[in-house]
């Protein structure tokens, strides 16, 4: 993907972008230093697998924010299926500490919310104003 509002593939034309945020389990703050770097790396390395760019992301110490540009044929859950499991598997891997603090690395819960460069009130509009064209 690239850095234009605009994604072409061999079909389509799509602009799609999710903010999505989720916690640790218990919302414990073990986001911290290496753990916070070497997730980082892990969440641009899988978004990447999948098909997917991470335009921004900010790991607090208790929740991650990620504003993701991806393809029409991939479903939010899917992404944060794929995201939260990769990330967990290795972390928990690389840093034993995360195994002693918390059954599992992350809650099964995330927010999304789907973000585009028209706002809700104009494609309705557009819409209404169909017929009348």
């Amino acid at each position: 993907m690239n850095n234009e509002r605009w994604t072409h593939s061999n079909t389509t034309i799509f602009n799609i972008a999710y903010h999505i945020i989720w916690c640790p389990k218990y919302r414990r703050k073990v986001l911290v230093n290496e753990v916070e770097d070497r997730l980082k790396t892990l969440l641009v390395e899988k978004a990447k697998e999948i098909g997917c760019e991470i335009s921004i992301q900010e790991v607090m110490p208790d929740h991650v924010h990620i504003f993701i540009k991806t393809k029409p044929t991939l479903a939010p859950h899917y992404i944060v299926q794929q995201l939260k499991g990769y990330t967990s598997r290795i972390l928990r891997k690389e840093f034993p500490k995360l195994k002693s603090r918390i059954p599992t690395l992350w809650t099964r819960s995330y927010y999304c919310e789907s973000i585009g460069h028209i706002s809700e009130e104009t494609v309705k509009k557009y819409i209404n104003d169909q017929k009348n064209v």
